[in-house]
């Protein structure tokens, strides 16, 4: 029987000869690596170090997170309206000549503050002179014409009483005086105009302010007429403020004004510096139905210049005062449910307190309610902070120089 196998082995076709030949090497293969597999196993179970215990995972924070703190206080803050405005100075004159002539001085420097009654320019004052002693000399003549003819007066009286000369001689004589008179005192009326017109050929400063940009040079022929005058002079101590609020809030400003006068407050444009402070003056007698506001003016003493006519600037109307705690603005964070801040307890631990912002304002917050008067909160470093962390305050210097986020590492063991 072997022998036929063999034969009818060898009798196969080569094709199928090959393909029982590969099956029986990937059989092969795979025995081969079943074994090698095994062994790895085997050496590598063998050869394990005993088990050690876990290393632990780091430690939590131990140390406390340095943080600076401020305390609430307590204090009364005005409730504002707040609307933009213009500042306006309470008088603006343009100087002008009174009389023609030719600028001879120019005696004030562009900018310059002055006084009421300062000499700003002169004006060639020879013709007006010259006018003066002319109108002078008519007024000693007539003059002496009407002390003649008064003393002919009393003559012809003497006269008339000895029946020498007729009535008619009298009157005419006392007419004559009445007529001198008149001339004489025509003659001073033009004396008084001419001196008048030598007057204004000193050009003073009518109020007090601060001149403007010059607009003639020296040596110019002036008129009367020029429509652009010498200079501009404006009033800015005190000055005054033109601003616009909301119709809706003519009433409570109306009812505020009759129980006293309200305070303004002037801040920049960007509302972080503070001004000036001044009164509200009036409001205006009518309302804007264009824009649906009313116009109100408030006055400023300015005494440090910090307001300027055409100056854009917010204003605060306070209309009361409420009481209530003021906290630095870096203090309050935002959270899911508003606003809160970090309160330091008596353990130097922290917990989360919600407050009610009302206003905010020169950097600072206030808050009409959720602190007490005294408690401390956190103002800097909140960001490494979670309930029951405890704190370290860093006062004085060190409160001031801290790199919080490079202390916050240091503190990390």
């Amino acid at each position: 029987m072997t022998f036929m196998q063999e034969a009818n082995t060898n009798d196969m076709p080569k094709r199928t000869r090959a393909a029982a030949w590969r099956k029986y090497w990937w059989i092969g293969l795979l025995a081969l690596c079943l074994v090698a597999i095994g062994v790895y196993v085997f050496l590598t179970t063998a050869g394990e170090a005993p088990s050690r215990p876990a290393t632990p995972g780091p430690t939590p924070l131990t140390r406390a997170v340095p943080v600076v703190a401020a305390p609430a206080r307590a204090r009364d803050m005005g409730v504002y309206l707040t609307g933009l405005g213009a500042v306006t100075p309470l008088n603006t004159v343009t100087v002008k000549t009174r009389v023609d002539g030719q600028l001879m001085n120019v005696r004030f420097q562009e900018g310059q503050l002055v006084r009421q009654g300062d000499l700003l320019a002169e004006i060639d004052p020879r013709p007006f002179q010259a006018q003066l002693t002319q109108f002078e000399g008519q007024l000693a003549r007539d003059q002496a014409l009407l002390d003649n003819a008064k003393i002919d007066v009393q003559r012809y009286r003497v006269l008339w009483a000895q029946d020498s000369i007729q009535k008619q001689q009298l009157d005419t004589q006392a007419s004559l005086v009445r007529q001198l008179e008149g001339t004489v005192k025509n003659d001073r009326g033009l004396i008084d105009a001419v001196k008048v017109q030598l007057d204004y050929c000193r050009i003073t400063a009518p109020i007090s302010g601060r001149v403007g940009l010059r607009q003639v040079d020296p040596g110019n022929i002036v008129h009367a007429t020029d429509p652009n005058g010498l200079v501009d002079v404006a009033q800015i101590q005190p000055i005054s403020l033109i601003f616009s609020l909301p119709q809706t809030d003519f009433v409570k400003i109306q009812r505020r004004m009759a129980n006293g006068p309200l305070t303004v407050l002037a801040y920049s444009q960007d509302d972080k510096r503070r001004l000036d402070e001044g009164k509200l003056d009036l409001i205006d007698n009518q309302i804007v139905q264009t824009t649906g506001t009313i116009r109100l003016r408030a006055s400023f003493p300015n005494a440090r210049h910090k307001l300027w006519p055409g100056e854009l600037v917010n204003a605060r109307l306070q209309l009361e005062t409420r009481p209530g705690l003021t906290l630095p603005a870096s203090a309050v964070q935002l959270g899911p449910n508003g606003s809160f801040v970090w309160v330091i307890d008596a353990n130097e631990t922290v917990h989360t307190q919600p407050v009610s912002v009302f206003q905010l304002g020169d950097g600072e917050v206030f808050v009409s309610s959720g602190l007490k008067d005294g408690e401390k909160v956190v103002v800097d470093g909140q960001y490494r902070l979670q309930a029951g962390t405890k704190v370290q305050e860093l006062q004085g210097a060190a409160a001031k120089a801290a790199d919080l986020q490079s202390s916050v590492e240091q503190a990390i063991p």
